[in-house]
């Protein structure tokens, strides 16, 4: 039997106990934070991102400590929905320090990290599961009530890592009611099983238009897809959130629509969705204690 090289086998060695220094600096971490919540989706542009930025504020606005994490690394967006720019500060521990949007809400993201925002993040797959745990392990996120975790559409490297490094992440899956976004979204329920993942629920967005007129709404995209696929694979029904013009002047403003002053159905509905995720999580914690006790 041959022996490895002395230099090989130091090196083998010297990367496993870095990741388990990560791994212990992961563990120290999480165990501040009570609540993990894991936005995901099958497919692009469902408003997954912004239902991330306005829950995570809304659940800020309600008076509990949130932590945004995202981990879109090649597409970023939360920065832009909340008018954040620059880079992150470094504190004397080496420990980056998320950008703060308020007392009660502090961001992190791809994007912080970069010099120039357009820059193009060409990374593989090992190099984006390095970034995501370092966004846990190397980030001073503090005691925390909620950590809403902002994911890139798919089943791919980014949602494998976030359930790999975050074990008890609750998982609420965005959807549009079309076929098109319910076909990709029954994958990642199917994905989300196999990972033996805690699926707190799903979301119905752009669930009808706010006609800016009238304000009624109108069937674009029909409604009721979420909620029939929620109940076809026997999984929660948080809510549903219309497609409002209210949103989009929010989104370009850089302020989350249910920080707005002005009234709308949209941020009546966000409000509702934060205060229902927060009350199944509390449920769902319970149950776990109960559960392992």
């Amino acid at each position: 039997m041959s022996e490895c090289s002395s230099g090989s086998c130091s090196g083998a060695n010297k990367a496993n106990a870095k990741l388990k220094i990560q791994d212990a600096m992961i563990e120290t971490t999480l165990e501040k934070i009570k609540y993990k919540l894991f936005i995901m989706s099958g497919k692009g542009g469902v408003g997954k991102s912004s239902v991330s930025v306005n829950v995570a504020a809304a659940l800020a606005a309600r008076g509990f400590k949130v932590g945004l994490l995202d981990v879109d690394i090649h597409g970023p967006s939360v920065p832009t929905l909340l008018g954040i720019s620059g880079t992150l500060d470094i504190d004397r521990g080496s420990l980056m320090i998320p950008k703060e949007y308020n007392e009660n809400l502090h961001v992190m993201s791809m994007e912080s990290l970069l010099k120039d925002p357009d820059q193009a993040v060409l990374w593989r797959g090992p190099m984006k599961t390095s970034a995501i745990r370092q966004f846990v392990s190397d980030v001073q996120w503090g005691e925390l009530d909620f950590l809403v975790v902002d994911s890139p559409p798919g089943t791919g490297d980014e949602p494998m890592t976030v359930l790999k490094t975050v074990p008890d992440a609750l998982c609420v899956v965005v959807t549009t009611p079309q076929e098109v976004s319910l076909s990709d979204v029954r994958k990642s329920i199917n994905f989300l099983q196999y990972a033996q993942a805690n699926v707190l629920g799903v979301v119905e967005n752009m669930s009808g238009l706010i006609c800016p007129h009238c304000h009624e709404a109108i069937d674009l995209f029909k409604k009721g897809g979420g909620k029939d696929l929620a109940e076809k694979y026997g999984l929660e029904f948080l809510g549903a959130i219309p497609l409002d013009p209210a949103t989009v002047v929010a989104g370009d403003l850089g302020t989350p629509v249910v920080l707005l002053e002005e009234d709308s159905q949209s941020k009546k509905a966000l409000i509702e969705l934060a205060d229902t995720i927060a009350e199944a999580a509390q449920k769902s914690f319970e149950a776990a204690s109960t559960t392992h006790a």
